[in-house]
């Protein structure tokens, strides 16, 4: 029997799914059917959820032919163009499952799937939209470039925000105060690096990537 299943995906822990469930509920979609995650779409390797919904080419999915794949939006399916058609393409060509868009009542192939025109109507839609998907993805990231570099910038050279007044950013690890003492003694064989991270209280990788850096 031909099951629905359902992804809902936001990109950080701080964004909530409470409109993808509702709308998937409304939908009448079976709460165990419901797939969720909270990943970036950065990269589709890290998508568990998904992946396992889809399957990988080490491994079968829970999607099987004649399935239904439910998503709020196209964007669900990539950050990008290609990567929304080739998933589109993937789950309806290779896997033979249909793929429903609620916030798009056309990009739905239960409807068009034997249809000439429905189906070139969905495909025109699809392209479409996976295009301006793309399109305000960048937009969104030279709107935030622009706002990185209209920030203050204070005396170490970091970025201020202008909300809060505090640094932005992943913030560089500070040079100890006994760095160059310790990092000449260990350089000059004086003492162990094992010494050295005791005396200025790093971790092994901090330690190297500060030894890195200051030699370079």
């Amino acid at each position: 029997m031909a099951v629905t299943w359902a992804y809902a995906r936001v990109s950080t822990d701080d964004q909530i799914l409470d409109r993808q469930l509702e709308a998937f509920e409304e939908a009448g979609i079976d709460k165990r059917h419901i797939v969720t995650e909270k990943q970036s779409g950065k990269d589709f390797a890290s998508r568990r959820e998904y992946c396992g919904l889809v399957g990988t080419e080490e491994a079968a999915g829970k999607l099987q032919a004649g399935d239904c794949l439910m998503i709020y939006s196209i964007d669900r399916l990539g950050r990008n163009y290609n990567e929304i058609r080739e998933q589109w393409d993937y789950i309806t060509h290779e896997l033979k499952c249909d793929i429903v868009v609620l916030d798009m009542p056309l990009l739905d192939t239960r409807k068009s799937g034997k249809d000439l025109d429905g189906t070139f109507i969905a495909d025109l839609v699809l392209q479409i939209l996976s295009y301006v998907a793309q399109k305000e993805r960048e937009n969104m990231k030279k709107r935030q470039r622009g706002a990185y570099n209209a920030m203050k910038v204070d005396e170490q050279g970091r970025h201020i925000s202008n909300r809060t007044g505090r640094p932005v950013g992943r913030q560089e690890t500070q040079y100890p105060e006994n760095w160059k003492e310790v990092y000449t003694a260990w350089k000059s064989g004086q003492i162990t690096a094992v010494e050295a991270m005791k005396r200025t209280s790093l971790t092994k990788t901090t330690f190297y990537k500060l030894a890195k850096s200051y030699s370079a």
